[in-house]
């Protein structure tokens, strides 16, 4: 209680004091995926936690441009004019789209003013229920059984899906015993794997946990390092570090950006604001209603945000590279 009353007056302090910034010019916070996703969701419930964090003076809006892979609306923020009205909430896209695509419009690491992280979605392996395997270890003795001859969906390349896959496919060394079969969008792959045309996917808990819940499909492990020991439904499933995969921790996170150059002073309201945001009740129950965990450690600082951002991209580049499943 004490730490989030230094920080509201430290915001009170700061927007005092910049009576220009951010006036009646609404704040856009560009979201680079279509309207109703989980993405959009986390940006229309931030926007309203940092308008009310900034004391209701901020005038917020979610503008959704849509388009490879979130990379339309990324390059949109990085060339616009760098004064605080426009921001951009990316996901995990943000550390992929280097490798996805390479001809990228933007840098990630230069071309944005990192504000801090949101949240993080945890994942899950999951696999038809068909499958005569009910534990990771069977899964893994099945795996071994059937080189070849079983196949892993995914929602499109880029997707939260494609990445895990690759993911677990390298950790294991599986690349060669199972064909990827792409879909477009989350609804289609989940349809053919609880109708048993698809062996397994690896998706977010945002799209996994009623599946599992109605037992339409079979969970094997999440890919936190640790597992999910506070969640209701989630917690008796391991980790897949904890099965062996040493160093394996992937979630689906979300980050807040402005353009290159926007003034220190500017940042640094933004940032309190965000703060702020994250410690608003109303947001974390919303976040957990999705299935994400609001970040409360030092990643909410732009410098650790960009560092963690660095070592994703450091992640999952090679993984990407090797497998040769580029979106342009």
């Amino acid at each position: 209680m004490k730490r989030l009353l230094v920080l509201a007056l430290a915001a009170t302090s700061l927007f005092a004091n910049a009576q220009t910034y951010p006036g009646s010019k609404p704040i856009s916070i560009v979201v680079p995926f279509a309207a109703g996703g989980p993405t959009d969701r986390v940006a229309r419930d931030l926007a309203e936690a940092m308008r009310k964090a900034m004391g209701g003076s901020a005038n917020f809006v979610v503008e959704n441009v849509n388009g490879a892979g979130g990379t339309i609306g990324a390059t949109k923020v990085a060339k616009a004019s760098p004064d605080g009205h426009t921001l951009l909430l990316f996901h995990i896209g943000m550390a992929a789209t280097p490798a996805l695509y390479r001809k990228l419009q933007y840098k990630p690491l230069e071309d944005f003013e990192y504000l801090g992280l949101i949240n993080e979605v945890p994942m899950t392996l999951i696999g038809k229920p068909q499958l005569p395997a009910n534990t990771y270890r069977d899964f893994e003795n099945y795996i071994k059984a059937n080189s070849g001859k079983l196949n892993i969906a995914h929602a499109g390349l880029g997707s939260a899906s494609h990445l895990c896959g690759l993911m677990w496919q390298s950790a294991i060394n599986a690349k060669e015993a199972m064909t990827t079969i792409p879909f477009g969008g989350t609804g289609p792959a989940m349809n053919a794997l609880v109708g048993g045309q698809v062996d397994l996917m690896c998706d977010q808990t945002t799209n996994t946990t009623g599946q599992i819940e109605a037992g339409r499909v079979k969970a094997f492990a999440v890919t936190t390092a640790k597992p999910l020991s506070k969640h209701k439904l989630l917690k008796d499933y391991p980790s897949l570090q904890e099965m062996g995969l040493k160093g394996f921790d992937l979630t689906i996170w979300h980050g807040l950006y402005a353009p290159k150059g926007t003034p220190p002073a500017v940042l640094a309201q933004l940032n309190t604001a965000l703060k702020l945001a994250l410690k608003d009740a109303d947001f974390v129950k919303k976040q957990e209603g999705l299935g994400a965990v609001v970040v409360t450690d030092k990643r909410m600082e732009p410098a650790a945000h960009k560092a963690f951002v660095a070592g994703e991209i450091a992640k999952l580049k090679p993984v990407i590279d090797a497998a040769k499943q580029f979106a342009d």
